[in-house]
């Protein structure tokens, strides 16, 4: 072997050692690295509800209110981890850390839309205090009252107490407000026929049964004004569905639909409510099928999602998550017992329909319509008949958890 060759061999052997000590330092860094956490303190002071933000990291920050929600996003490579014990307060409901796709999210819930927020931060260690007040406006009724009342002597203003109980903290704010409407969303119509099944049953004629059935349950059993996106075979844009349940100010909206996969013996119940993520790629199959109306056999690319990036945190339907997905868990626990088929469980996916729903929404895939058994059974009226019951009992169980006594 000539002397050139040596040393070049030498020279990448030399490159390839420099290299591996490299990567095992990286590991090693990766290996000690901490996550940060933000540890959370809430409490009640004069004329404002304060939160403090503490960790041991600078972090980079920024404040966004939306609804009764602020958002408070914070961009850490390392990741966040909450910290946090019970609290009572006048106005903030609850605090939840989540993750979006750019950021990770501290949610903090309100007990009503009109507050105003200020914040102050330091540095080293970190600590972000935000303040928040309720924005209380005068009506007409009360400057009215106050004018006639005006020349009598002023009395002793009521105590208003400085805190409240834990249970009447964590209420939510659908508590407030008595739920008159439910909009009814059947799947698919006109020339989107949705999924089918073997024996040529289609998606759209079961999903519009299956929400009339349900409508007569809903006024039947309870008070509330039941609207339907959709009464007869007619195509209806996804977006169209959303501004429907909007203009009718509904307070929970609920998506009826049937399931479909390649697997033949794929079968159950799967009750959905939004995220970007997908809870497996089933779902992640299943919310490209529902938005585009294609075959299933097509894998998602990320860049399809990129329309859907805002609607978690940027959207009012980000303050309806926890609502949406109690609301899923009793109607999916209702399928299972009534139904008796297997609990495939409650998932997250990226539904346009539920996109810009202002209210608790979820999506319903009652059963496969692409197992022969299944098919046959969702052609049957009793069955439709016991499905809708199902997802009426779960309704009613949600109803009575967030209606006043």
């Amino acid at each position: 072997m000539s002397w050139k060759k040596r040393v070049v061999i030498t020279g990448l052997v030399s490159l390839i050692n420099l290299l591996f000590l490299f990567s095992l330092s990286v590991q090693a860094q990766k290996a000690g690295r901490t996550v940060p956490v933000l540890r959370i303190q809430v409490e009640d002071v004069e004329g404002a509800s304060r939160l403090r933000v503490n960790s041991d990291n600078n972090l980079t920050y920024n404040l966004k209110k939306t609804g009764s929600l602020l958002t408070i996003s914070f961009r850490s490579a390392a990741g966040l981890r909450l910290e946090k014990k019970p609290f009572s307060s006048r106005l903030i409901a609850s605090v939840d850390l989540a993750k979006s796709p750019e950021a990770y999210l501290l949610m903090i819930k309100t007990k009503t839309e009109d507050f105003t927020y200020t914040h102050s931060a330091r540095r080293s260690p970190f600590e972000l205090t935000v303040d928040l007040r309720n924005e209380q406006k005068p009506t007409l009724q009360t400057e009215n009252r106050s004018a006639q009342i005006s020349e009598k002597p002023p009395e002793e203003p009521a105590k208003i107490p400085t805190t409240v109980s834990r249970e009447t903290a964590e209420r939510p704010l659908a508590d407030k407000k008595t739920i008159k409407t439910i909009v009814i969303d059947p799947g698919h119509g006109g020339n989107e026929s949705g999924a089918r099944g073997t024996f040529g049953t289609l998606e759209k004629d079961i999903t519009l049964s299956i929400s009339k059935k349900l409508k007569e349950e809903i006024e039947k059993g309870l008070r509330y004004r039941v609207v339907m996106t959709r009464e007869a075979d007619v195509s209806v844009p996804l977006d169209r569905r959303a501004a429907i349940a909007n203009n009718n100010k509904a307070d929970l909206f609920i998506s009826i639909h049937v399931n479909g996969a390649r697997r033949t013996n794929a079968r159950g119940s799967e009750t959905f409510f939004l995220s970007l993520r997908a809870t497996d790629e089933d779902s992640r199959r299943l919310a490209y099928f529902e938005n585009n109306s294609e075959e299933l056999e097509n894998r998602i690319p990320e860049k399809d999602f990129d329309e859907l990036k805002m609607i978690l945190w940027d959207m009012a339907q980000s303050a309806y998550l926890k609502q949406s997905s109690q609301l899923a868990e009793f109607v999916q626990i209702e399928l299972n017992e009534l139904l008796n088929t297997r609990n495939r469980g409650v998932k997250q996916a990226p539904f346009k329909v539920l996109t810009g729903v202002a209210c608790p929404a979820i999506l319903v895939e009652v059963a496969f319509i692409t197992n022969p058994e299944e098919e046959k059974l969702l052609q049957s009226e009793e069955f439709q008949t016991r499905v809708a019951e199902a997802i009426y009992r779960g309704l009613n169980r949600f109803l009575q958890l967030y209606e006043k006594p």
